[in-house]
């Protein structure tokens, strides 16, 4: 199973990957053996670096601090100036700004580690705070207790920041360094009974709780002490023991213990502030020395620690880098022959995919003959299992070329059986439609005449279906014209070939024509389009079609107020017009979309789909600017009185307003209105009625009123014998009608009670009324010329 994230990967990238991982482990444990050695050995050399920067400059600002927390608390216990804590605070400024830069220096940040990098930033922080620590002291705003407090914390943070730079990779180090760390804090914990005795000398007596808290830190800094002594090495306990055994040290000892024993709040010191003063400074300076040597002592022993590490660190990574330079060499040696190999095939099975077999494909649906042993030359590899893939592959793509060969075969025969069908049909249709002409033209009555019209018009759309088979053949549909003809005709003649003809409003059609040769397709084109609206939208809804010039060319807006299509099926649709896709029987539910297509892409008009307004769906069909020309002229009819007068009557049919239940012209009188058609297009005459005697040119056009929705024919049954005022045709009564009939109709009848017109009824009437004068009075002009 091919993992998603990798099933992509190009040969090239998986075979680098299968090399590359093997060493990249490779590297990697050797990075982390020598990383592993190498940060003891590191942290031990930048033992010295960091202690010299921080430790020493720390040990001299804690020292500071202690002297001016000590002249602090004399202050405090006073009444007047001490010029000495002045000079303090300066000496205690300069140990702070010398502390501020080297923690600041950028070698230093990047060779301390994170926890020692907070500790300074603690330190740092504590310092920003002395200052206005020091203004409530000088306005004695704080005791001796809060004094002591504010000093005490930042030597504390001091201190833990030596406890940090204590933790190194070497485990007896740290723990002496640690010891070290530990004296430190009991020196600092003296230095504060120091600064709690010096405030009592100063005030002559101990404030309330001093005494009580001296009592603590002499406690506590004796047993700080045993602490730190018990775990120091054996050379700087006997030095420390040196100290304790000392006179200074016993001096001191038995002072506190005074202190502690008589000593009471608000009684004074039990000892002489000299007595105390010279054994602790001896005591103090004796145990700062102790500290500083081992110290000094833990660092020199990192660097010999150190080499040692770093030697064996080197070692080990030589070996390691020969290993990985010795696999990797194999390796690339390995997957270089790989790449090779299976690249070569990979780049023939895309050309056979991209070119060869495409190119084959095209040179058979152009009729040529393949030799599949040529386009499909076998692939030699070797005898491994990548030779085998690769004769694998030969036999893969000559299966693949038979098979397009097949394929256009069968589509070859597919085409030839659908042009076939297609000529014959076209054949029957046009006997049918021959057959059809001369039934209208012997027909008499109305109703009759009114079925054949319907037969008519289904022939005319059967024409149009058998006309897609010889689309999706590849052919060209027999119909076409020599001269243009107007957009208004060409509408005309889609929607005559359209079922629901009734429901299409044509309307907004600006004059302008299209060339002869397109014509044909056209009509097939917006045929398809309007038939497929009037299908997807409610029985009781319009069509409507209009058309304008536009900069680049001519644009047929076709609107159906359906239910429309959601926008995903737009898409595709419009995908499928702007690109015409192969004719693929699976899809018959798209072919009339197929059919636009294909007839749009011959002539290079663009077809596009679009929400309605109205819910539905908007056709824009854009007629190229080379195949629209200037507005035709009325197409120059032969003078024969059948074809005047169908012309008359198409124009008189789609003069009206669109009622539900009017028949389409025929496809005879549209294609005698928009220009002399082929042979497979040609014009059929409509059947005329004779009124007995009269003038010719006064022939009944009652038939052609019943194709009319029977408007023409409530205008008049017959001409009359004798023309009428001005010329115009004089209505007798049954002069059309059978002698036996007229018989029957002088019998007297009951009357009815008159039928109630509708706005729709009333308005055909008038319009075949005027439509008629006007007739009578062009033939009556005709007549006299």
């Amino acid at each position: 199973m091919t993992h998603p994230r990798t099933g992509n990967w190009s040969i090239r990238a998986k075979i680098t990957t299968l090399v590359a991982v093997p060493v990249a482990a490779l590297v990697a444990l050797w990075i982390f053996t020598t990383v592993l050695t190498a940060g003891p050995a590191l942290a031990l050399l930048d033992t010295r670096a960091v202690r010299d920067e921080l430790s020493r400059p720390g040990d001299s600002l804690v020292a500071e601090l202690q002297r001016e927390r000590r002249l602090s608390l004399v202050y405090l216990a006073g009444s007047g100036d001490l010029p000495a804590l002045a000079e303090q605070r300066n000496r205690t400024d300069a140990a702070a700004a010398d502390f501020r830069r080297r923690a600041a220096a950028s070698d230093v940040r990047e060779a301390a580690e994170d926890p020692i990098r907070v500790r300074v930033d603690a330190v740092l922080t504590e310092l920003e705070v002395l200052p206005a620590g020091r203004g409530y002291v000088d306005r004695r705003e704080m005791d001796q207790a809060g004094t002591l407090g504010l000093y005490t914390g930042i030597v504390d943070k001091a201190l833990r920041l030596f406890g940090a730079l204590a933790n190194l990779d070497d485990d007896q180090l740290t723990q002496d360094a640690r010891t070290v760390v530990a004296l430190s804090r009991a020196r600092e914990v003296l230095g504060q009974s120091d600064a709690l005795l010096a405030g009592a000398f100063a005030a002559r007596k101990f404030a309330p709780g001093n005494h009580a808290q001296f009592v603590q830190i002499v406690g506590a800094h004796r047993y700080l002490y045993d602490v730190a002594s018990a775990a120091l090495p054996a050379a700087d306990r006997a030095a420390y023991q040196r100290i304790t055994e000392g006179e200074a040290y016993q001096r001191l000892r038995d002072l506190e213990t005074q202190v502690v024993t008589r000593g009471r709040d608000g009684a004074a010191v039990p000892v002489s502030a000299s007595a105390w003063q010279s054994a602790y400074e001896a005591v103090a300076r004796q145990l700062r020395d102790v500290e500083l040597a081992t110290a000094d002592a833990i660092t020199d022993r990192a660097a010999p620690v150190a080499t040692g590490v770093l030697t064996r660190m080197a070692l080990a990574g030589l070996l390691g880098l020969a290993a990985i330079a010795v696999s990797l060499l194999l390796l690339l040696r390995v997957g270089r022959s790989l790449i090779r190999r299976l690249t070569g095939l990979r780049v023939s099975a895309l050309d056979l995919a991209d070119r060869r077999l495409p190119d084959v494909v095209s040179r058979l649906r152009r009729g040529e003959q393949v030799d599949v042993v040529q386009e499909a030359p076998p692939l030699e590899y070797g005898t491994d299992e990548i030779g085998q893939l690769g004769h694998a592959f030969t036999e893969a793509q000559r299966t693949a070329v038979q098979a397009a060969v097949d394929e256009s075969n069968l589509r070859r025969g597919y085409n030839e059986v659908f042009l076939n069908i297609a000529r014959r049909s076209q054949t029957l249709l046009h006997r049918q439609l021959t057959l059809l002409d001369g039934m209208e033209r012997r027909a008499t009555e109305p109703d009759e005449l009114e079925e054949l019209f319907r037969i008519d018009h289904l022939a005319t759309r059967m024409r149009r279906h058998a006309e897609d088979l010889a689309i999706l053949a590849g052919d060209v549909p027999g119909r076409g014209w020599r001269n243009p003809v107007a957009v208004l005709d060409v509408i005309r003649g889609a929607v005559s070939e359209v079922e629901e003809y009734a429901r299409v409003t044509v309307s907004g059609v600006l004059p302008s024509g299209i060339a002869g040769p397109a014509v044909g397709d056209l009509i097939h084109l917006l045929a398809e389009l309007i038939e497929n609206a009037t299908t997807f939208s409610p029985p009781q809804s319009r069509v409507r079609v209009t058309g304008q010039p536009v900069p680049n060319g001519y644009a047929i807006e076709i609107e159906d107020r359906g239910l429309g299509l959601p926008a995903h099926a737009l898409e595709e649709a419009n995908r499928r017009l702007a690109r015409p896709p192969d004719f693929d029987p699976v899809g018959g539910s798209h072919l009339g979309l197929f059919v636009v297509a294909q007839l749009g892409a011959r002539h290079g008009v663009r077809i596009r789909l679009k929400p309605s307004p109205y819910e539905g769906v908007t056709a824009v069909v854009l007629v190229p600017p080379d195949l629209v020309v200037p507005a035709p002229e009325e197409p120059a009819l032969p003078a024969d009185e059948g074809r005047l007068r169908r012309a008359r009557t198409v124009r008189l049919l789609e003069s009206r307003p669109p009622q539900p239940a009017i028949e389409p012209p025929t496809r005879r009188a549209v294609e005698s209105a928009v220009d002399a058609p082929t042979v497979e297009a040609r014009a059929i005459e409509l059947p005329r009625r004779t009124a007995g005697p009269g003038p010719a040119g006064a022939a009944n056009d009652g038939a052609n009123g019943r194709a009319n929705g029977g408007a023409s024919r409530r205008a008049g049954d017959a001409a009359a014998p004798d023309g009428g005022p001005a010329g115009l045709p004089r209505r007798v009564r049954q002069a059309s009608l059978a002698p036996q009939l007229r018989e029957a109709a002088q019998e007297p009848v009951e009357p009815q009670a008159p039928t109630q017109r509708t706005a729709e009824q009333a308005r055909a009437t008038m319009a075949a009324l005027q439509a008629g004068t006007a007739r009578g009075r062009r033939d009556a002009e005709g007549d006299e010329d």
